[in-house]
């Protein structure tokens, strides 16, 4: 049995929630074999849907965990959709907003996504600092 481990950070993103909480969503997940508990740790997950914060990117990425951002669309200067689009670009991840989640359930190909390289946190530092522009 595949398990689906969400997480919102410790920003409010309760479009999230109810996103992946929703009765669609949840007879996709369902049906692509995840289970519909959320309560699995993230070791034990087969694909992560997360926000795009940093932190959380940072640690499932470095756990080869398939990963699924969905932007947050409600947050001002959204550093996290920048920094989305550029671990999309490397292959890393897949993004989407909270209404394209299931069709991009529906559509992705997991296979396609390339390892992110390990043990790297200042490499990962300093591609965040750019993105935020504190680096030029």
């Amino acid at each position: 049995m595949k398990c689906v481990f969400v997480t919102v950070g410790t920003t409010s993103f309760d479009d999230l929630i109810a996103c992946v909480s929703a009765h669609d969503s949840l007879q996709i997940i369902q049906s692509l074999g995840y289970k519909d508990s959320l309560k699995e740790d993230l070791q034990k997950a087969d694909l992560v849907i997360s926000h795009a914060g940093a932190g959380s990117c940072l640690e499932t990425l470095e756990k080869r965990k398939p990963l699924i951002v969905v932007i947050n669309e409600r947050l001002m200067n959204n550093h996290q959709l920048e920094l989305a689009k550029q671990l999309h670009k490397d292959g890393h991840l897949f993004y989407c907003t909270c209404s394209m989640l299931p069709g991009l359930l529906q559509s992705m190909d997991l296979s396609t996504l390339n390892c992110f390289p390990p043990g790297q946190p200042e490499k990962f530092s300093a591609f965040l600092d750019k993105v935020v522009g504190l680096q030029k």
